[in-house]
């Protein structure tokens, strides 16, 4: 599953610069329809969970999770969706001629939340995927290291919650900003870092209120 994950991840950050990352016109439909590949057999690998989503009893965590992951895959079919209305290269073929301002509303609006529930998402596994990069171990074996992540990681949301504002993300999630506007004057390498820095951030305040629920189930 965390295989899957990280070119999730990679392809996600890439795809939120628009067209503005390729000279070559058609790579953001291309590398749209790989994401999309690789969340398809994301899915698939874990169909057992799909499927338990309507069964047994739900606690807030389990419930939490379910928000994040279901939601995760609404704005991915949201995205393909509106994708394949949108296409100038990949799926001309289909000749679809109406409904492009719904597909362009949708689009935008979907990328946006798929991003936030990517990283909340990521925030809800962190721990299974560093164990399995073997970076938990690494970082358990000193008390100075620990300290010192917990204060970068920190450090890193704060900045990230910085990035949320100064990017307008938030203006995206209410649909205030019509259109997507990229910097370019600040350049693609403090892009990657801004966003990078915002899925810390998100990760991190899902972490902070999953520990808030089990201690509280713990009470």
């Amino acid at each position: 599953m965390m295989r899957l994950e990280i070119p999730l991840t990679i392809l996600s950050l890439v795809l939120m610069g628009g067209n503005m990352f390729f000279p070559w016109a058609p790579a953001h439909e291309i590398i749209g329809v790989l994401l999309i590949v690789v969340w398809a057999l994301h899915v698939y690998a874990n169909r057992r969970w799909f499927k338990a989503v309507f069964r047994g009893r739900y606690n807030p965590y389990s419930i939490m999770q379910t928000v994040v992951n279901c939601g995760m895959l609404v704005c991915a079919l949201f995205l393909a969706i509106s994708g394949v209305m949108l296409s100038n290269h990949v799926f001309t073929f289909l000749e679809i001629e109406s409904g492009a301002s719904f597909a362009r509303t949708a689009h935008l609006l979907a990328s946006h939340w798929y991003f936030v529930f990517i990283a909340l998402h990521i925030g809800l596994h962190v721990n299974v995927i560093f164990s399995r990069l073997g970076v938990a171990q690494l970082v358990m074996k000193s008390r100075g290291v620990v300290v010192a992540t917990r204060i970068a990681v920190a450090l890193i949301g704060a900045y990230g919650v910085y990035a949320f504002i100064e990017r307008g993300l938030w203006k995206y999630l209410t649909l205030q900003q019509p259109f997507f506007f990229m910097d370019l004057e600040r350049g693609y390498v403090l892009f990657f870092v801004d966003y990078i820095a915002m899925i810390v951030a998100f990760a991190v305040a899902i972490i902070f209120v999953s520990s808030l629920i089990r201690l509280r189930q713990r009470g």
